[in-house]
């Protein structure tokens, strides 16, 4: 008697109602499928942007090089003589 109510219980379904069902439910997956498609499209335009902004950057500072302009210049030492070179260490300056 169970068995009666529970079959009683659920609508029958015809086979046009199922096969409209799985065409939404396609429908509805392949609309999702073009949003992450579009998605990831738009990520790689970013990501082609960027990297193309990080080459030019790399190429300007190759081919841009090192110039030694408004850096403090070093002095130039000075040969000392002997006699000056003794009188440093006598005086305490250079250790003996």
């Amino acid at each position: 008697m169970d068995e009666e109510k529970t079959t009683q219980d659920k609508p029958e379904e015809s086979v046009e109602d199922s096969k409209e069902r799985v065409q939404s439910k396609t429908v509805e997956t392949l609309d999702r499928a073009d949003e992450i498609v579009e998605r990831r499209k738009r990520e790689n335009d970013r990501e082609e942007a960027i990297l193309e902004r990080k080459e030019a950057l790399a190429a300007r500072q190759a081919v841009g090089g090192v110039t030694e302009a408004g850096q403090p210049q070093e002095k130039e030492k000075k040969e000392q003589t002997s006699k000056e070179y003794a009188d440093e260490v006598m005086a305490g300056k250079i250790p003996k």
